[in-house]
């Protein structure tokens, strides 16, 4: 069965030429000029990847990526003509996956799908008998739940068990805040006592770390100060 490719990009002529050589590589094309015809697109239709360009008449092609990570975790790939780094840091915040520059070579966005697809359904087949939702994916980071692996832009990053279980516990989370107390309670399955806050801030601090996260712009582990963390959707 072929993999499904959902393009949504106002000129048309970009539009048509992507869908000719995604066609030529034995893939579904569902093409639409505009965001909201592509709505109904990406609620009926199990699509394997998204390509949105982020200049769109209706909705913001970063809206659209945002409704698709609402529901759905395949890949998105952005398409726009503006090289600026803080379109590009907008969009992976917002779950996009990869980022093609205009004017761009068809045959370059080609092989961004063949890798995103390749990447995606390496991490949400089963393997020796492991489940797909033993892996959890969120934006570029993916944590497997079964082989306590992490992986970050595709490389593994190396975590202490603790860190391991902090992180899948506020993925498993995501959107929610999960207090210290919760944390703690579920990681050593004890009761909370006054310093186990500190326990869990210098764990917090090393994850942020190893994921390069910024405390005062976090991608990934978002501080509610006075109540817990959070990892937003």
């Amino acid at each position: 069965m072929s993999d499904k490719i959902l393009i949504v990009d106002d000129e048309h002529e970009i539009a048509d030429l992507i869908e000719v050589y995604l066609n030529n590589e034995g893939y579904e094309v569902f093409k639409f000029y505009t965001a909201r015809e592509a709505l109904d697109c990406i609620h009926r239709t199990a699509l394997d990847l998204a390509i949105l360009d982020v200049m769109l008449p209706d909705i913001n092609g970063l809206a659209l990526c945002q409704k698709i990570r609402e529901k759905y975790t395949y890949p998105v790939i952005m398409l726009t003509a503006k090289d600026g780094e803080m379109d590009k840091i907008t969009g992976l915040t917002l779950g996009a996956d990869d980022y093609v520059t205009k004017p761009f070579r068809p045959l370059e966005v080609a092989a961004r799908v063949k890798s995103q697809l390749r990447r995606y359904k390496k991490y949400n087949s089963p393997l020796d008998g492991r489940a797909a939702d033993d892996v959890i994916i969120h934006s570029d980071l993916v944590l497997n739940r079964k082989t306590h692996e992490c992986c970050l832009n595709e490389k593994k990053i190396p975590l202490t068990p603790t860190e391991f279980s902090v992180l899948r516990i506020l993925l498993e989370n995501k959107g929610n805040v999960v207090s210290a107390e919760e944390l703690f309670h579920q990681i050593w399955q004890d009761e909370y006592y006054s310093k186990a806050n500190n326990t869990i801030t210098v764990h917090i601090r090393h994850l942020r770390e190893k994921l390069g996260d910024a405390v005062d712009k976090p991608k990934y582990i978002k501080t509610i100060w006075g109540v817990g963390y959070k990892i937003e959707t």
